[in-house]
């Protein structure tokens, strides 16, 4: 009895010592916004009360605040149209609140127009927000009583211009750290998804192999939060003059991200097939298996050689040997699901030849070069294509 309630007060300790972890994670990595929006409300405060001399500037921190607190990776974008957005709903609310007074039926007329000619202008859901809820504030707390002003409108530029300013200046945050941590789990995923599909493919163990192929499905999210991170940080090294100097090993994540999405389709594709072979007892060479894992390696380096800034080559080397040792498991002979892995495997290594920085025609050089040196002259021509040469 005394194991039994003490096995549910450990787990009630691990929820909750997990919980306080994942909390302290997430104010541990978002404490620099919280620092940056304080340090920018602040400042936009002090520029309009003090410096521009508007007696009331809260639109002012409003405005930085706004413009620090959008994804990042999107704020100059979102700057403008907090901007644009604002001065829409300003223009529109001073003007007609000042003509036909306050009321229900002025606040819905009000905020109609405004929204209309938000999208008239093309602008996106944050210029149309800010329009609406801009001329909801004129209509309602501050609605004008000597004609139309121009204050908000420059609070309003004084504190996207500031937020823009906290975010290069003050605080940058470092755009290698941000992609690093992101390739992390995504290219991670890969790896390991595809070593698992080796061992399934040595043991024959079909549910190891299924659950490879949920491991690859899930990715997708990996991969989207990785190209988010790359958004955010092209932003950080474009705007941030202490971050330029990143801008070279940023470039090889950026090349790379698309070469990774398409090997990670490609190695579903061949997950199904391993999980085909195994069930339906197809030959399998020993080559193939070892293809796969060279495969997952491949992924390995790529995630540290781009995380250390250098040429990935190691990964390069890997991709190569695994597009040969695909070659030699077809002249060793496979079945009709085994020469698909084949052509999947070309097609991998191809996308991590590709995202090591070297340029089309090169990569398919070398790869078609790796798989033939192991396939004689008269079987070249019945080799299964990749997509990418069909």
């Amino acid at each position: 009895m005394a194991a039994a309630t003490e096995g549910p007060g450990r787990a009630l300790a691990r929820r909750t010592g997990a919980r306080l972890r994942d909390r302290y994670h997430r104010v541990r990595v978002n404490v620099l916004l919280a620092l940056q929006a304080g340090i920018a409300a602040g400042l936009a405060w002090f520029v309009a009360h003090d410096v521009v001399n508007h007696p009331r500037p809260f639109f002012a921190p409003i405005a930085a605040v706004i413009t620090l607190a959008v994804s990042v990776g999107q704020r100059l974008r979102r700057a403008f149209e907090l901007v644009v957005g604002v001065a829409i709903g300003i223009a529109i609310g001073d003007t007609l609140i000042y003509l036909i007074g306050t009321g229900p039926g002025q606040v819905g007329l009000v905020v109609t127009l405004a929204i209309v000619t938000a999208i008239f202008f093309g602008g996106g859901s944050a210029l149309i927000t800010q329009a609406a809820s801009s001329a909801v504030l004129v209509a309602t707390l501050t609605p004008p009583t000597d004609g139309v002003s121009f204050d908000r409108f420059v609070d309003a530029l004084v504190g996207g211009l500031i937020g823009l300013g906290v975010m290069a200046l003050l605080l940058p945050l470092n755009p290698l750290t941000v992609v690093g941590r992101a390739a992390k789990p995504a290219l991670d995923v890969l790896a390991e998804g595809l070593t698992e599909t080796a061992e399934a493919l040595a043991e024959r163990d079909v549910d190891r192999a299924d659950a490879a192929l949920a491991r690859l499905r899930a990715a997708e999210s990996d991969l989207q939060r990785l190209h988010e991170a790359i958004d955010a940080a092209s932003e950080t090294a474009a705007l941030a003059p202490a971050r330029w100097r990143t801008r070279g090993a940023l470039n090889q994540y950026i090349d790379a991200a698309e070469h990774v999405a398409r090997a990670l389709r490609n190695s579903r594709v061949l997950v199904r097939r391993a999980i085909l072979v195994i069930q339906d007892g197809e030959e399998l060479p020993e080559a193939l298996v070892a293809a796969v894992r060279s495969l997952s390696e491949a992924m390995d380096w790529l995630r540290r050689e781009l995380g250390d800034a250098v040429e990935p080559v190691a990964a390069r080397e890997r991709a190569l040997r695994a597009a040969g040792e695909a070659g030699m498991a077809y002249a060793e002979g496979v079945g009709f699901s085994g020469s698909v892995i084949v052509a999947q495997v070309r097609s991998a290594a191809l996308d991590l030849v590709r995202a090591s920085g070297l340029e089309r025609a090169e990569a398919h050089r070398l790869v078609r070069r790796a798989v033939g040196r192991h396939v004689p002259a008269t079987d070249k021509e019945h080799l299964p294509a990749t997509d990418k040469e069909r």
